[in-house]
This record gives structure tokens, C-alpha cells and sequence, in this order.
């Protein structure tokens, strides 16, 4: 019996390190333009960033660490997923943590950026709603 095997997961949580690396060696300006589509947006707390907006540099993603927890990834179809995990980033003595989402679609042969949202975590409310 042939075994099938998916490596979607495992290719679009290579690419979530990918840009979180780009950024602590201080490209990620860089890498967001190479790998955003054209109309693609950054999500960030305090406003949303285009693709063009990104020249220049973009001191929000300036950090000298991370770590992603609890990595989920939702296929959709066979040419595209999301990819949310909580991530905590470490800028010299201080630590954030931001839920983050990333949308991937398969674009002109490789792995593209069509959205991420980065939500800074509050905690929980115990019994909210009630």
C-alpha cells in the first residue's frame, strides 16, 4: 500500500519561520514585498499596511526573537491555507505576544502572502457573558 502524504502543513509553517526570520535579521521589510501579492494587506495593531507601504523599512517588525505556540493550519483547497498560532516576540527586554494570522495562496510558482493579522493577546475574562 502507498502511503499519501500532505506536506501543506508542514510547507506553510515553514514559511510562517521564514518571514518571523527575515525580520530578527532585519529584512523583513524585504521579504513581506518579495512575498506579499500585489493587493495583499499587514493587519498590525494601530493600522493596515499594503504591500507599497512597506518600502523604506518597517520599524513594527523590527524584533530580536520569537517563538511560534500552538500552530493550527486550515487548508483551503489544494493552493492555498491560513496558518494561526500565538507568537511571542521578544524586542530587548520586552515581550509580546499576538495571535497571528496567515493567509498563503500558491501565486506564480511559490508561496505568496495574501493577508496576516497580528492581534495582541489580552487575558481571558473569566466568566464574560454571564
Amino acid at each position: 500500500m502507498t502511503a499519501i502524504t500532505d506536506d501543506l502543513p508542514a510547507r506553510l509553517l515553514h514559511e510562517e519561520h521564514e518571514g518571523w526570520q527575515a525580520i530578527i535579521a532585519g529584512q523583513g521589510a524585504d521579504y513581506f514585498q518579495r512575498t506579499m501579492t500585489q493587493d495583499a494587506l499587514l493587519v498590525v495593531p494601530g493600522g493596515v499596511i499594503s504591500r507599497n507601504e512597506l518600502s523604506g523599512g518597517f520599524a513594527l517588525l523590527d524584533c530580536d526573537g520569537y517563538q511560534l505556540h500552538e500552530p493550527a493550519v486550515i487548508r483551503l483547497g489544494n493552493h492555498g491555507g491560513i496558518v494561526v498560532s500565538r507568537a511571542v516576540v521578544r524586542r530587548g527586554e520586552e515581550t509580546t505576544q499576538f495571535f497571528v494570522s496567515t493567509t498563503y495562496v500558491f501565486h506564480d510558482g511559490g508561496w505568496c502572502i495574501a493577508a496576516q493579522q497580528r492581534t495582541p493577546t489580552v487575558p481571558a475574562i473569566v466568566g464574560a457573558g454571564t
